[in-house]
């Protein structure tokens, strides 16, 4: 029980304020790239870091993702075996009726 209860208090909802926080940063992010590569001479350099960045932040939103739904995962297992179990109990009690 308590590791349901830290899954819906901290690390779900630590991992929805975790994506919501990426969305600010990446749009900064953009705004750099898009800055970087108006005001660069090099614009293929600036087109490679730009590349090196969205594969960057690409990789740290899946990874931000997966993690979420691991712990959505983990929480929907074990409130699966908790009503399990309670549908157990009440078919034994009635079957002792």
């Amino acid at each position: 029980m308590a590791e349901l209860q830290m899954l819906l208090e901290e690390e779900i909802p630590g991992g929805r304020r975790a994506l919501f926080d990426s969305y600010t940063n990446l749009e900064r992010v953009a705004d750099y790239c898009e800055n970087n590569y108006i005001q660069s001479a090099d614009k293929q350099r600036a087109l490679e870091e730009t590349k090196a960045y969205t594969t960057q932040s690409l990789a740290s939103v899946a990874y931000l993702i997966n993690t979420l739904a691991n712990n959505v995962l983990q929480m929907l297992d074990i409130q699966t075996g908790i009503l399990f179990s309670s549908v157990e109990e009440n078919i034994f009690c009635l079957q002792n009726k």
